[in-house]
């Protein structure tokens, strides 16, 4: 059985506590959502893909171009973060804050910040230095049958 990652809330679990809104075309992106996605086994984290046909920004209070820039997340009652502030919440949910914990040290915070910020302007250029497929703004991932929506992917109790 393969499942796409969630796209709705509620759709596999009421539990989550933080809704990431992802880039699915970015193979970077998308191989960090999957990676995480099978660690989170209470279902903390839905995931919702920004280049979905469906995907209505405004939903958010904001714009395509935004949610595009950068990593953006919702939390239960609504608010929106974004930068590493997402990521050290999706560690921590799935059990490995502390591997990011050091970048909300006052200094490490501002340089982990900015290095983020560096890093989501470049991701496409960066995606295409380590050997993707990268034009008009979004890289292409290399087929392989190890991917979570290969047919036969190997799933854990519905989740890849």
């Amino acid at each position: 059985m393969t499942r796409s990652l969630p796209t709705e809330p509620g759709r596999d679990s009421a539990d989550w506590q933080l809704k990431v809104l992802y880039d699915h075309a970015c193979p970077m992106c998308r191989r960090e959502v999957t990676w995480l996605n099978r660690r989170d086994r209470r279902g903390q984290i839905f995931f919702e893909d920004i280049s979905a046909p469906s995907f209505d920004a405004g939903r958010y209070g904001l714009d395509q171009a935004t949610v595009e820039g950068a990593i953006h997340g919702v939390t239960r009652d609504g608010s929106v973060i974004s930068g590493v502030e997402v990521f050290r919440r999706m560690y921590s949910a799935v059990g490995l804050g502390w591997l990011l914990a050091p970048t909300r040290w006052p200094l490490l915070r501002q340089l982990a910040d900015r290095a983020y910020v560096t890093f989501a302007r470049h991701r496409v250029r960066i995606g295409a230095a380590i050997g993707r497929d990268c034009e008009d703004g979004s890289c292409a991932a290399p087929k392989s049958p190890h991917a979570p929506e290969a047919p036969g992917y190997p799933t854990r109790n519905g989740r890849p």
